[in-house]
């Protein structure tokens, strides 16, 4: 009899809500199911303020939903997931440390002898093409070097599951593609499950096996699941010129776009109120 893999991540029938300042309640997400298979890339899709990173944060267990459930590796999330990683789209280093030590720290926490964690530090530094840099403080690197010490600093704990929430947001397009190929490449070597949230189409649709596409909220809701059948391994400017990159690109643009306006007229009526 063959074993299955147990999924990495699983939301079933999730709504989230958060109660306002005036008492009344906001349903920011509603009734999402979502799954991410082990060693799998998905990307999460949607207009600004629908609800991706908040599905992102109910994955993590900083926010418990109001209905359904989360699962991780098939057993019901309690408090929050250790097994996963969280790269925010905000630096999260410190600046009094170094690089290497921003690195580090992430094992001397757990009790990783100083040594031991320095050493492991610097194969990471080097792996993410640093490895000159490990005295630098993060004022002293560019956005897209700090980027790359942040995702060692999660990496060098080998989580099962990479959550990201906008990782590569601030930088510009050039630095953004060779990020995303450093992220391909990395994730190519140890096959963890992804989920990464973007506004970027053609950055989801560059990186993942699979795009879901979110509503425009509240009561946001996932109303589009599509596979990525691109070959691997990718380079990220090279596959946007493939003709069903934009075969997949059109498609999915023709359900997202609607949901994007309606965004967009929501947040134009809620600031003339």
């Amino acid at each position: 009899m063959e074993m299955t893999e147990p999924t990495a991540v699983a939301l079933d029938n999730a709504t989230v809500a958060f109660r306002l300042a005036d008492g009344r309640v906001y349903t920011a997400v509603e009734q999402a199911n979502l799954s991410v298979a082990h060693g799998e890339f998905v990307a999460i899709v949607g207009p600004t303020g629908c609800g991706k990173s908040t599905l992102l944060n109910v994955a993590a267990g900083l926010l418990k939903p109001a209905a359904g459930t989360a699962r991780i590796f098939d057993k019901p999330l309690a408090g929050l997931n250790r097994d996963a990683g969280y790269l925010f789209q905000a630096d999260a280093l410190f600046p009094w440390k170094t690089a290497i030590d921003n690195i580090a720290i992430g094992l001397e926490i757990r009790g990783t002898p100083r040594a031991e964690a320095l050493e492991r530090a610097h194969k990471w530094l080097a792996s993410v093409g640093l490895g000159a840099f490990a005295n630098r403080y993060p004022h002293m690197l560019s956005g897209g070097q700090r980027k790359r010490v942040g995702l060692a600093q999660v990496l060098i704990r080998d989580p099962k599951i990479l959550l990201m929430d906008e990782p590569f947001g601030p930088l510009d397009a050039q630095t953004r593609q060779i990020m995303g190929n450093l992220l391909l490449e990395l994730w190519t070597a140890d096959r963890k499950a992804v989920l990464f949230v973007t506004h970027d189409l053609e950055e989801a649709i560059a990186l993942a096996d699979r795009v879901v596409i979110m509503s425009a909220g509240p009561s946001a809701r996932i109303i589009g699941d599509w596979r990525i059948a691109l070959p691997r391994p990718r380079d990220i400017s090279e596959i946007r010129m493939e003709k069903d990159f934009h075969a997949l690109h059109r498609e999915i643009w023709s359900v997202l776009k609607d949901e994007v306006m309606k965004g967009y007229e929501q947040s134009s009526q809620a600031g003339a109120a």
